[in-house]
This record gives C-alpha cells, sequence and structure tokens, in this order.
C-alpha cells in the first residue's frame, strides 16, 4: 500500500513562489506516474501537472503552464511541484496522486479516476 504525504503549502502573496513537495512511502517509487491536482470548493478536482515514471515527459494545463514545473526524485521517494509567479486563483487544496498502471498516452495520467494512490492535500492560499 502506498502512502503520499503532502507538504509545503501555506499563505503567500500574489507573486511569490512556494514549493509542494509529496513524499511516498510502501511501494517502488520509479514504478508510478504522478501527478498533482488541485480542488476549490465546490469543484471538481483538476489537474495541475503530470509527469511520467522515468521523470522526463512532463504535462501542464495552460493555467499554469510557464510558472508551475514538477520533477520527480526517485532516490527520495519524493514528486515536487514548484509554483512561481503565484496568483489569487491558485488559491486551492493540492494532492498529489501516483499510479502504476499504463493507461492513455502510455506517459502520465491526467484524470481523476485513473490515479490509485492520493495524499491527504495541502492548503494553498494566495492573497490578492
Amino acid at each position: 500500500q502506498v502512502q503520499l504525504l503532502e507538504s509545503g503549502g501555506g499563505l503567500v502573496q500574489a507573486g511569490d513562489s512556494l514549493r509542494l513537495s509529496c513524499a511516498a512511502s510502501g511501494g517502488t517509487f520509479s514504478r508510478y506516474v504522478m501527478g498533482w491536482f488541485r480542488q476549490i470548493p465546490g469543484k471538481e478536482r483538476v489537474p495541475v501537472a503530470a509527469i511520467s515514471r522515468n521523470g522526463r515527459i512532463m504535462y501542464y494545463p495552460d493555467s499554469v503552464k510557464g510558472r508551475f514545473t514538477i520533477s520527480k526524485d526517485d532516490p527520495k521517494n519524493t514528486v515536487y511541484l514548484q509554483m512561481d509567479n503565484l496568483r489569487h486563483e491558485d488559491t486551492a487544496v493540492y494532492y498529489c496522486a501516483a499510479d502504476e498502471r499504463v493507461l492513455g498516452n502510455g506517459w502520465y495520467h491526467l484524470k481523476e479516476d485513473e490515479y490509485t494512490y492520493w495524499g491527504q492535500g495541502t492548503q494553498v492560499t494566495v492573497s490578492s
């Protein structure tokens, strides 16, 4: 059973940066595709970044492209989400997710139901 633990959330001002971390335990980290999602109250969880097993293929939606960077450190069993130039609309609970299946394009997963394991979430609040 894989367990994911996010950290690094907090309250920042618009234009600031934050780095979220997600530490994994209980599985073989290099086998997993990883993703970061975010959710605001009353809305569905949406992807903000995804990364392939080998850490070389990444996905970002247009809303965060050029500002967010996902990276994967296999020896540390950790995936990161570097968030720069934060905006008020980035305020949300951020979740990391992991899955070892080969789905979709084979590189990463983009849908919530394509991930088996989830962290508990970390709040990011960006004041305008």
